[in-house]
């Protein structure tokens, strides 16, 4: 339920911000930052609403990454990305509600995927004409590692970890950071539930099998599988180059299981641990 409201969140706000781009001519919005701004926004907002909960993941290649690191189970992987799937569609189906007469009056009711009037991006991302299919699957690789890396980082307790309070925001910063950098060629899905989920809603609400056939249908997974492999690849490499090297977890508890010993074999107190824990605290954690 957490991941849920929080992907809920993150397309409400998200694809909130296209919409209003979109539908007032760029009037309410200053250019393509806002948008990404926006989005960075929406991820904080989201990772802060299940955070405390399931972990914020709102994003299926964020919660598969973290299975293949040992950091989720299979079952809950499932459970989480299907929450997120579920997710994306209602939050687009809130999207689409709020800006029902707004739509009609910009397009007449005439829902278009391309064109002058094409709104289906307000949703799903499309890529510009020039791009071709390898570099687009290896835009969204790279963009999706960079996301993993940056929240590997933020996360790592024994690197340069933000507070708990703070990952969010963290997060969000990275998200606007890639979408500010490499947002043009193909709208920087890097999720594959913010692309999918919407995408399917689409074709649900009225644009009918473009969102899908777009391209001779060589565009819609691309934004869907190409963000499981980013992450894998960016947990993989912050864990090869990062990771790796922290001081082991049993290495820590022995070192602190000497300390005790020779804090015991010394007596109440003893001058070598001035500045130190005290025993029970040591203790405590142990």
């Amino acid at each position: 339920m957490a991941e849920f409201l929080g992907t809920m969140i993150l397309i409400i706000i998200g694809d909130g911000s296209v919409a209003q781009y979109v539908l007032s001519d760029g009037a309410l919005g200053i250019n393509f930052l806002s948008v990404n701004v926006a989005w960075g926004v929406a991820v904080a907002m989201g990772v802060y609403v299940s955070g405390g909960v399931s972990g914020g993941h709102i994003n299926p290649a964020v919660s598969l990454a973290m299975t293949l690191a040992r950091k989720l189970t299979i079952v809950q992987c499932v459970g989480y990305s299907v929450a997120q799937y579920l997710g994306a569609i209602v939050g687009s189906a809130v999207v689409y509600g709020i800006y029902y007469d707004a739509l009609n009056e910009y397009d007449g009711g005439n829902r278009q995927t391309t064109g002058a009037k094409a709104t289906a991006g307000i949703w799903a991302t499309y890529p510009e004409a020039f791009l071709s299919t390898g570099e687009a699957f290896g835009d969204q690789v790279i963009g999706t590692a960079i996301l993993l890396i940056c929240v590997m980082g933020i996360t790592d307790t024994k690197n340069s970890a933000a507070p708990p309070g703070v990952v969010p925001l963290a997060v969000g910063t990275a998200v606007v950071g890639i979408g500010a950098s490499y947002g043009f060629n193909c709208g920087y899905a890097i999720n594959p539930a913010r692309d999918m989920g919407p995408r399917l809603f689409t074709a649900m609400a009225g644009w009918g099998h473009e969102p899908f056939s777009f391209r001779n249908n060589n565009w819609f997974w691309i934004p869907w599988l190409a963000p499981y492999l980013g992450a894998i690849l960016g947990v993989f490499f912050y864990m090869l180059m990062i990771s790796l090297h922290h001081e082991g977890e049993e290495e820590q508890v022995e070192e602190e299981k000497r300390d005790v010993k020779r804090y015991e074999m010394n007596g109440k107190e003893n001058p070598t641990f001035e500045g130190k824990q005290t025993m029970e605290t040591i203790h405590m954690q142990l």
